[in-house]
């Protein structure tokens, strides 16, 4: 019986890296680079599956809003940008025999009709417990449980 997928949110400044440069990307595909925090390493590493389903939420800028959706194409591999001197990701301790960040590929599947912003997720009270929402928390990658993936795709179909 196949594994059923796992849910995440990714976090990109649209400046840097928005989901329209996504879906202009070839084949709609990316690697998901310059991740350069442990804990959001290690839920690449140890959770991210090929079709799992992903959040694309863009920060930084007003307002924050999850803004579409994406799917895992390729699991955890060396993110190359650590090993490159020219990168802002480079990072010298890390080798190829013994690299320390990782990256995954994500496709997208589409925009969403309207965006959800931070307001309002944080207005949601289904949402209370969403990763995003805790104070400090500033992951660029995190999980999501299904009934929030739900209920924020279902919120961006809705009349604003």
């Amino acid at each position: 019986m196949p594994k059923a997928a796992n849910y995440w949110l990714i976090k990109s400044e649209p400046d840097v890296f928005s989901f329209d440069d996504l879906l202009n990307s070839p084949g709609q595909c990316t690697l998901w680079d310059g991740v350069r925090n442990y804990q959001a390493r290690n839920y690449m590493r140890d959770g991210m599956k090929c079709g799992d389903k992903v959040l694309f939420y863009h920060s930084n800028c007003q307002p924050p809003a999850v803004v579409g959706i994406a799917e895992v194409v390729r699991e955890a591999y060396p993110d190359p940008s650590q090993f490159d001197p020219e990168s802002k990701y480079f990072d010298a301790k890390a080798s190829p025999e013994k690299p320390r960040w990782l990256a995954v590929d994500v496709k997208a599947l589409s925009k969403l009709k309207r965006p959800v912003s931070l307001a309002a997720l944080k207005q949601e009270p289904e949402l209370a417990g969403l990763k995003l929402l805790q104070r400090g928390n500033r992951l660029s990658v995190m999980p999501l449980e299904h009934k929030d993936f739900v209920k924020i795709v279902a919120m961006a179909e809705q009349s604003p």
